[in-house]
């Protein structure tokens, strides 16, 4: 059977596409299942939807009504040009015309969940290459807004006009700002737990007290016949002070393939910097380091201060994050890279050893996305990881409990790799 492919991950295969997993484009076909006799010709209205109405894909069902156009929205995207459409007459492709894809994008966002239209969106991009027209306001007005959008903004910032800039920086500013209001409570909660929790005393009032911590200090307190422990000493939480307490540097990989890293990590070091205990620098490198720190009050202005592109000297960061470091005991490096230095990799090694020798605590995050297992270079992984830091993908929601832990200095709460 002949048809066209919607999966985006994978890549698409010219002239196929697969039965969509839940969330995919033709997976939106129904609003309710059929019952009885209706089920076969469901089926088959499903399979055609899928397999695209080629000649083989042996439905012989046709489309009409919004099943005609949404196969008409998915054959401009995935369709081949030469196929003959059975449902509705619409060749494949959107070429470079301005209009024709603002109509499919509002065709995409009528007939599809905003999820499906992210998707698409992408795919048209990749495959169609149309990042160019992004350039035009009135395209920008029309697009799903979303993190990898941003990153391709971002990536065109040098080609954008004047007349574009202002669209762009509203559309980045809508991603920013719900991303905000998704991340910044959670995270400002669970980083001031953590930094209450690194004072401690030894008068804690009850709902102070460290039990994990008492329960270790008075083993030697244990009394057998009652099974139970005297706690003579106390161990407790105290409550940070207002002063600056913890130092944390996040070091940012600006290369093509961390878009999306480097929109969250702007978004999180806008909301450390907002916390009065934390003092937070944000720095971000390819072949050359940029210090953003004295943008982080506003995350749009630090995502336009970046250059996404380029090579990668991880080893030119880290000696420059060293040396701002001042109060290493209190430090925390985060360093979010794929890893493919392209500068000195032993002198790379040595600075990760040095800073924790020196008593920082060394984060290495391979991406910082809601995206899967990333490409990275698994033997700088390696090297990293034989020093005491291992490397590994995190996703947003997953940042603040890595950050919690790393300032607690307790282990990090690395996902399983399946």
């Amino acid at each position: 059977m002949t048809g066209r492919m919607t999966e985006h991950r994978t890549g698409p295969t010219a002239g196929h596409r697969t039965e969509p997993a839940a969330g995919h484009p033709a997976g939106r076909v129904s609003a309710t299942e059929p019952e009885g006799a209706d089920v076969a010709q469901e089926r088959l209205r499903r399979w055609r939807l899928v397999l695209g109405g080629d000649p083989a894909d042996g439905t012989g069902q046709a489309l009409s009504g919004r099943d005609a156009a949404m196969d008409g929205a998915l054959a401009s995207l995935y369709g081949k040009g030469d196929a003959p459409r059975t449902g509705r007459d619409r060749a494949a492709g959107l070429g470079a015309s301005a209009p024709a894809v603002a109509r499919w994008l509002g065709d995409i966002r009528t007939h599809f969940p905003s999820s499906v239209v992210q998707v698409m969106q992408r795919d048209a991009i990749d495959r169609l290459g149309l990042a160019t027209l992004l350039l035009e306001p009135e395209m920008l007005e029309a697009v799903e807004a979303d993190v990898h959008l941003v990153g391709t903004l971002l990536s065109l910032t040098k080609a954008m006009p004047d007349t574009t800039k202002e669209s762009a920086r509203a559309v980045v500013r809508k991603v920013v700002d719900d991303l905000e209001k998704r991340l910044a409570t959670r995270t400002r909660a669970t980083l001031t737990g953590a930094l209450d929790r690194g004072a401690r005393t030894g008068r804690p009032r009850h709902h102070d007290i460290d039990w994990n911590r008492t329960i270790a200090a008075n083993l030697k307190h244990y009394l057998p016949e009652h099974r139970t422990i005297v706690p003579e000493r106390l161990v407790g939480y105290g409550r940070a002070s207002r002063s600056v307490k913890k130092e944390v540097v996040l070091c940012v990989d600006q290369s093509g393939s961390m878009a999306a890293s480097v929109v969250y990590a702007s978004v999180f070091g806008a909301v450390l910097a907002s916390m009065r205990s934390i003092d937070t620098r944000l720095v971000v490198f390819d072949t050359a380091v940029v210090d953003l720190t004295d943008q982080l009050d506003d995350p749009v202005d630090v995502l336009f201060g970046t250059r996404l592109g380029g090579g990668t000297d991880i080893n030119r960061a880290l000696a420059y994050c060293q040396s701002r470091i001042t109060r290493p005991a209190e430090t925390v490096v985060v360093l979010i890279s794929d890893l493919y230095e392209g500068g000195i990799r032993d002198e790379m090694l040595k600075r990760v050893a040095a800073m924790q020798a020196a008593g920082a605590r060394f984060v290495t995050l391979l991406a910082l996305s809601d995206e899967g297992t990333p490409s990275y270079d698994r033997e700088h992984a390696a090297a990293l990881a034989a020093l005491g830091a291992p490397a590994f993908a995190c996703t947003p929601d997953l940042f603040p409990e890595v950050m919690a832990a790393a300032i607690e200095r307790r282990p990090l709460p690395i996902p399983d790799a399946g």
